[in-house]
């Protein structure tokens, strides 16, 4: 993949002492579990939407189980953001080609856990429209429905339909999951 190549930076979040109750129960059991997180793109446009919608679908299979992205990056001592950060493999489902969570996720994870998803690279559409009303629900969720179906495909020949757990510090050992890479890259 050509990228072009930028500067990185930095945001600045305000620390809160808060914590959301559900979202700390959840992100026990989904630890517990062992599932792998399940991120995806919320953007405004139809793409994030539809992007939010195939990850909702890929969350419902089992050993799978949605992350909230939020908590993970502006609540970094949470249980969500613990288990997000000890997977070892997150699925990152991202709108369309920028890879907005996937420049963010890139360094808080260690190296080789985040499996990327562009969704717009699955069904190919809708890119001169911004917003997702714009688009008919069924539509939108047949969208949805085959960009999770690709992303599940990528995890199909796993025993439990996950990524293989890679329990080294260094998370180096190849996932499980065929050759090629995700979105034609």
């Amino acid at each position: 993949m050509s990228e072009q190549m930028t500067n990185s930076f930095s945001v600045e979040i305000t620390e809160t002492s808060k914590s959301c109750a559900v979202g700390e129960k959840v992100a026990a059991r989904n630890l517990h579990e062992s599932c792998t997180p399940v991120i995806s793109c919320e953007g405004a446009c139809i793409r994030g939407e539809i992007a939010r919608l195939a990850a909702n679908m890929v969350a419902k299979e089992p050993s799978f189980a949605r992350s909230c992205h939020g908590e993970l990056i502006a609540v970094p001592d949470s249980t969500m953001a613990k288990w997000v950060k000890e997977s070892s493999s997150v699925v990152l489902i991202d709108g369309c080609f920028l890879r907005c969570h996937g420049r963010i996720l890139e360094n808080l994870l260690p190296k080789g856990c985040l499996e990327e998803f562009d969704a717009l690279s699955f069904y190919k559409k809708y890119t001169d429209v911004f917003d997702a009303d714009a688009v008919p629900e069924e539509e939108r969720i047949a969208a949805a429905r085959r960009v999770a179906d690709a992303v599940l495909e990528r995890f199909a020949g796993c025993s439990d339909g996950a990524p293989s757990p890679r329990r080294n510090e260094n998370h180096d050992e190849p996932c499980c999951v065929p050759e090629e890479k995700c979105c034609g890259q």
